[in-house]
């Protein structure tokens, strides 16, 4: 593995001789405007491999995306041999369609300790809340970045991420009838402690998501990136492009339903990504999340 060559894919040409937080900022986001967050290789009859050189493989030479377990453990080396001290953190997420968190960990992210702080970098996430910017580890305090406002609450030793919500304006109604779905309030995205983590205890997680029908990563093929101004992300055969504070407090959401024949432009165009084996789309709902641990 070449830091050089992970550079060369993120078409980061910045200085990593300096480790402060611009530089941090920086390598994070180019990351994410380069790697998607993505799980298509579920749908493409392949199987997501834990290991960091077949992350490195995947998404630096296949030029692909991945999903926490690749994205984040390949941006932990990186950070790693450029010189941060990272440790690698597991989290639960939130599951808006029942009001819950996940019932056992399954999101990978990182912590990383820069002039006696600790800050969160998370590089996959994926769609609208995804960091754009390190968040400094500190408890009922705003942080703005351009997707929102983010923020951490403490409670007990438990730490829970939330984004501020912001009105969505959709142009095309007959699509999506969502314009003011986000308009007021905080939206749950995960909750995590900061109990050093292993790359092994992530093995089970990544089986189980792969594999169980409950898995919202089964239940839908999911390609998203984000953009200068926004993200773009692609699930199942919907299409959608945000763009970020197009009025005040509002973002702009434009939704497209795809042929199956457009599909593959579409990820070439847009994501930057071709695949080996053929993709079937799918986006279903799925079961309860407790069936993942029946």
């Amino acid at each position: 593995m070449d830091i050089k060559e992970y550079f060369a894919r993120t078409s980061y040409q910045g200085s990593y001789n300096k480790l402060d937080l611009a530089t941090l900022t920086d390598i994070l986001q180019h990351h994410i405007r380069a790697v998607p967050f993505e799980n298509l290789s579920i749908h493409c009859g392949e199987c997501v491999e834990l290991d960091l050189e077949a992350a490195y493989n995947k998404i630096v030479r296949k030029k692909r995306g991945g999903w926490c377990m690749e994205n984040n453990h390949l941006l932990s080396w990186v950070l790693k041999t450029v010189g941060y001290d990272v440790t690698l953190l597991g989290a639960k997420v939130y599951v808006p369609e029942y009001d819950m968190y996940a019932p056992a960990m399954d999101h990978l992210l990182l912590k990383v300790v820069l002039g006696g702080k600790s800050y969160i970098v998370d590089g996959a996430f994926g769609m609208a809340c995804q960091m754009w910017e390190p968040m400094e580890l500190i408890s009922g305090t705003d942080q703005p970045q351009t997707p929102g406002i983010f923020r951490f609450l403490e409670k007990s030793g438990v730490w829970y991420l939330e984004k501020v919500k912001r009105k969505q304006y959709t142009p095309d109604q007959s699509v999506s009838a969502s314009h003011n779905l986000e308009e007021e309030g905080c939206r749950p995205i995960y909750l995590f402690t900061l109990q050093p983590r292993d790359i092994e205890e992530f093995r089970a997680c990544n089986t189980r998501l792969q594999t169980k029908q409950a898995s919202l990563f089964v239940s839908k093929s999911i390609c998203s990136l984000q953009t200068t101004n926004g993200i773009r992300a692609l699930v199942g055969w919907k299409f959608t492009e945000m763009k970020y504070n197009y009025k005040d407090n509002m973002d702009l959401v434009e939704i497209r339903i795809l042929a199956d024949e457009e599909i593959e432009k579409t990820l070439k165009e847009k994501f930057s990504i071709t695949l080996d084996n053929k993709l079937v789309p799918i986006n279903r709902s799925r079961p309860h999340p407790s069936e993942l641990f029946a």
